[in-house]
């Protein structure tokens, strides 16, 4: 059974409820006292597109652990329940019997099993919680502190002009920045080889030969070599001269490595953006004590 201490720390802090499967159901809303018992009853869940609808589930069974209320059906059946209007700040009796009915649960035998009985004001016995007040043990009686609003069966104190009458209090609600970072791509580089031709001028020595016609005189030494032979005759003598060219050859040869790499630079870029707070003020005959 869950206590109506655990109920107040659920409501003033951030509790959440926990489905069967394990999977997060959404906040908590509020919690409904029975009228008969005092203990707590049903707990109303936020769900939908920004927690804008409540849905109702017993809490019958249930656990609490922290801030989490760990109840007996999954996500996807909470979802699903009968939507109720809980403006009046109790359930009705058609309106508890068709939860009833939806969760599996007999109606009649919970009610007397738990000691369920029917409210002053013709409800089924159900009293809204919803703040941070103190509970006296008397689902009647529970009272308000300084820092919490508290509606009972009894009514509101003075009534809403813009609409229907929900409690004695309105939120004041206001936007939060929350500014993050997101990684995007923003282009792509690449290595592309290709060949290009270019012209190169290389100086290089090369030598030949020349024919260079020597005479000398007949001297006693050279006088045998020169009358050997016929005095008078025809004769030819032939001499192979021989001459160096430029040779070219080319060949392949690695001259380095390149690749590509990533480095992270950080700059600051400041995030201008208009956030509306809404802001309560009193207006009236009376003496207010402030905004």
């Amino acid at each position: 059974m869950i206590t109506t201490e655990r109920v107040q720390a659920l409501l003033q802090g951030n509790g959440i409820v926990i489905g069967s499967d394990g999977d997060k159901i959404g906040s908590v809303g509020q919690v409904f006292l029975d009228n008969a018992s005092g203990e707590p009853e049903w707990v109303t869940v936020k769900t939908g597109l920004f927690g804008m609808s409540e849905s109702f589930i017993p809490l019958q069974g249930a656990t609490v652990s922290g801030d989490e209320v760990r109840v007996g059906y999954d996500k996807g059946t909470v979802k699903d329940a009968p939507r109720v209007d809980d403006s009046e700040g109790a359930l009705s009796e058609s309106e508890e019997a068709t939860l009833y009915e939806y969760y599996g649960m007999s109606y009649s035998q919970t009610a007397s099993d738990s000691g369920l009985g029917t409210g002053t004001s013709g409800d089924a016995g159900h009293v809204e919680v919803s703040g941070g007040g103190t509970y006296a043990g008397d689902a009647d009686t529970y009272a308000g502190s300084d820092t919490g609003g508290v509606r009972d069966t009894t009514g509101t104190v003075g009534h809403d002009t813009s609409g229907p009458t929900k409690d004695d209090a309105m939120t004041r609600s206001e936007e939060r920045l929350n500014v993050g970072t997101e990684s995007t791509q923003s282009g792509k580089a690449r290595l592309r080889k290709y060949v290009v031709t270019e012209n190169v001028t290389q100086t290089v020595p090369v030598s030949h030969e020349e024919v260079r016609v020597e005479r000398e005189p007949i001297t006693y030494s050279n006088r045998g070599d020169a009358l050997d032979g016929p005095a008078i005759s025809e004769e030819e003598h032939e001499v192979t001269l021989n001459a160096e060219r430029p040779v070219v050859d080319k060949e392949t040869v690695p001259v380095e490595r390149v690749r590509l790499d990533k480095e992270t630079v950080t700059d600051n870029v400041s995030v201008d953006e208009d956030v509306r707070q809404e802001r309560i003020e009193v207006d009236g005959d009376g003496n207010p004590k402030g905004r």
